[in-house]
């Protein structure tokens, strides 16, 4: 979910080229309250193809692609180089070009766009191809490693029987039942101050954390979702309008209801019974200038990656996205690199909008319409 939406000049030209010698080594939880850094499962091989169970491709020409003259495509050329770590089978072909051209001008990398790729519209298999973009992001907090009068809100790793209970305990269940407390004892990553910021977290499903150590020492790790309780999801939001109360702006103004109402906060968080759990990953200073690893498990790009359905767009799809609310107004070339449960359909897109309280506030006022074009490569002749 990213640093404000585009990349500072020259930042993205650095990182590309760093990137196109590196990968990013892989992590896990630990057991234990003190930081560890290990690894999470090997992910299955990527795959990719015209035939998709919930959308049609349609091929188009070049010239139906709105702004595509316009977009400064060195900085989508970031997502791209971050692709090619883990690319599709489809995608990976053109790796060696994509790398090449990394600090190539615009004209010879839309050059080659145009040359290897075919723009194809994403439409439902009912031939609509309007569809609705909303957005996410990495929020930043500050934490603690041992619970105090300040810090008082757990973030917890997956407990030990996570994979064979399921549905697991409730939010309410597990701030509430002795059972669910004693499974999660000992599985603390870090403390917050405020529940609201910790249900963003969860609502997020990643974040970084300014972390002050048990011995008074500072310094920011990144929690990464790692599971849920399995239990359904459901928006406080929607709770506060039933309730008479008017959301209105997330999360400032449920902060503020929650500060004049706090008897009542644990009845708004328990209105969402999922729960997530995080493993703690440490970032070195490259890992820091980017993003989460999405779903497709590279980083992602601030402006320049979605999540998607994946049975209507593959991971590691180049796409053409155009939306104008609002909010924002995008024409520009992202990739499909994430994924998460709210997101179905075929033209439905969710935009890493970057880290941090300015990526915040796009992500929170974005919910506007949406068309997608899926940059396919070309057969070889």
């Amino acid at each position: 979910m990213k640093k404000g939406l585009l990349w500072r000049l020259g930042g993205p030209v650095i990182v590309v080229a760093m990137m196109a010698g590196c990968s990013f080594g892989p992590r896990t939880p630990d057991v234990a309250v003190t930081p560890s850094v290990t690894t999470p499962p090997p992910l299955p091989p990527l795959t990719g193809s015209l035939a998709h169970p919930k959308s049609r491709w349609v091929p188009v020409a070049w010239t139906d692609l709105p702004g595509f003259g316009d977009d400064p495509l060195h900085e989508g050329w970031v997502a791209l180089v971050s692709n090619c770590t883990r690319p599709n089978a489809a995608i990976a072909p053109l790796c060696q070009d994509v790398r090449r051209l990394a600090i190539a001008d615009a004209p010879t990398q839309r050059q080659w766009i145009t040359e290897r790729l075919q723009p194809y519209r994403i439409e439902s298999l009912s031939g609509q191809s309007d569809g609705q973009l909303t957005s996410y992001y990495e929020p930043v907090y500050d934490a603690s490693r041992r619970p105090t009068a300040q810090f008082s809100v757990p973030l917890y790793r997956a407990p030990g029987d996570i994979a064979v209970r399921k549905p697991w305990y409730t939010r309410q269940q597990i701030e509430t039942l002795p059972d669910a407390q004693a499974a999660l004892r000992g599985r603390e990553i870090a403390f917050l101050a405020d529940p609201i910021d910790a249900m963003m977290l969860h609502i997020q499903g990643t974040g970084r954390l300014r972390l002050t150590e048990a011995d008074g020492s500072q310094r920011v790790v990144r929690v990464a979702f790692a599971a849920t309780n399995d239990q359904p999801y459901k928006s406080i939001q929607q709770w506060l309008t039933n309730q008479g109360v008017r959301a209105g702006k997330w999360p400032d103004d449920t902060k503020d209801w929650a500060a004049q109402n706090p008897q009542r906060v644990p009845q708004l968080l328990w209105s969402n019974p999922r729960y997530v759990f995080f493993r703690e990953e440490e970032m070195t200073e490259l890992e820091a200038s980017a993003g989460p690893r999405g779903a497709q498990g590279v980083p992602l790009t601030a402006g320049r990656s979605i999540a998607v359905d994946r049975d209507s767009i593959p991971y590691g799809t180049p796409v053409w996205l155009a939306s104008s609310g609002p909010t924002a107004q995008l024409q520009k070339l992202v990739v499909a690199q994430d994924t998460g449960k709210a997101i179905t359909g075929a033209v439905r897109a969710d935009y890493f909008a970057g880290t941090g309280p300015e990526a915040g506030r796009l992500a929170a006022g974005m919910n506007q319409p949406l068309r997608l074009w899926a940059l396919w490569p070309k057969p070889t002749p």
